[in-house]
């Protein structure tokens, strides 16, 4: 994108959920067909359903970009403050919702299928150990973190 002001804002479009990706991509078409933009980035966070953010300098052209786009809905007045979507620009490690306790289901591997109550939670290495419920012997098992789909949280909040 050329020409891009140092005044840059970060303002969040509403799309119709589960279209995020694609508005984002139509929209970076239509970016890359223009002569000069105030578009600096887009940012489609997946855990963020309805919207995505896209650092400009002016409301305006957004809202014009985006005005004959399927599926976009608007784009939300006013600024968003950078510490408020801090949380989505820092990749959380797989294992980071898992406690000891919650009842997982592998989800790929050898053990795919398989549930299991987690004994151990290592962040550093994004690594679950978990014992299996139809186990005839009780034995401990590593799994990465990004093998598994937790069930049940052992009564705290989804």
């Amino acid at each position: 994108m050329s020409d891009i002001d140092n005044d840059l804002n970060i303002y969040i479009v509403k799309t119709i959920a589960g279209e995020e990706k694609n508005v984002a991509d139509l929209m970076l078409l239509k970016i890359n067909t223009m002569s000069k933009t105030g578009i600096a980035s887009i940012l489609v966070p997946d855990k963020l359903k309805g919207y995505f953010m896209v650092e400009g300098a002016v409301l305006e052209e957004i809202e014009e970009i985006i005005k004959d786009i399927p599926h976009a809905k608007g784009v939300i007045k006013g600024e968003v403050p950078l510490s408020e979507i801090e949380p989505f620009l820092i990749p959380q490690p797989s294992t980071a919702r898992v406690r000891v306790g919650d009842i997982v289901e592998i989800i790929n591997g050898p053990f795919k299928g398989e549930k299991a109550k987690v004994k151990k939670v290592d962040m550093n290495k994004e690594e679950i150990t978990v014992e299996f419920f139809e186990s005839m012997v009780i034995i401990p098992v590593t799994v990465k973190g990004s093998s598994i789909r937790v069930i049940d949280m052992e009564g705290r909040e989804k």
